[in-house]
């Protein structure tokens, strides 16, 4: 009997565990697209998600993120909205606080930002890590447990630290390209689940042979 992959609808993939939820069938925000199996971690209310870890998310900026990414607990993305004008003697929002002061909205609409939030492939966040607004991370990175993430971050990068630096990479430059072109995380799900073995322990040279068409 071949094996059976997981159905990435389950909302808690793992029963006993209801912390545990898979993001995919659980947003519903047009602004947040996320892919197949990456999953949130929290044992208070995983399924808050949307509103207690996508901050200040008034749009358009949309937050992309990749399949088979871990978020632990905590983690947070901070959107555009978050943003105060900085180039006059106050920030203070004063048009989104009411009265007549509303007639002043022009003043910090159309606020200058960093575009969309877009997280890779096979991304995992540890604990309490927040990422700030038009931040890109890249395919297998790591980010440390607690880091503030301000800027891009490089595929198969470990980064940590406020503000987020580079700590390491998880392979050479050479093999990081090899990784990107066999890109596991496209593979359909059946021939994911067929070689788990070897794209959680296997060698680079394994997980090219066992690529879709060769293995």
């Amino acid at each position: 009997m071949p094996p059976v992959p997981l159905d990435p609808t389950t909302l808690h993939p793992m029963p006993d565990q209801p912390r545990v939820v898979l993001l995919k069938p659980l947003v519903t925000s047009p602004l947040i697209e996320v892919g197949e199996f990456s999953y949130y971690d929290d044992p208070d209310d995983p399924t808050a998600f949307e509103t207690r870890n996508v901050l200040y998310h008034y749009g358009p900026e949309k937050l992309v993120i990749g399949r088979f990414c871990a978020l632990g607990e905590g983690t947070r993305f901070v959107m555009n909205g978050a943003n105060h004008r900085m180039d006059g003697p106050s920030t203070f929002p004063f048009p989104v606080m009411g009265g007549s002061w509303t007639d002043h909205f022009d003043l910090i609409t159309g606020l200058p930002g960093r575009g969309d939030t877009v997280v890779g492939n096979d991304v995992w966040f540890g604990y309490r890590s927040l990422v700030m607004p038009g931040v890109r991370i890249g395919h297998g990175a790591i980010v440390a447990s607690g880091s503030v993430v301000v800027d891009d971050v490089p595929d198969f990068a470990i980064v940590g630290g406020n503000p987020a630096k580079v700590i390491r990479y998880r392979y050479a430059p050479e093999d990081i390209a090899r990784l990107l072109d066999v890109a596991w995380w496209d593979w359909p799900v059946e021939h994911i689940t067929r070689h788990v073995k070897t794209i959680m322990s296997g060698t680079i040279d394994e997980l090219e042979a066992a690529a879709p068409g060769r293995g």
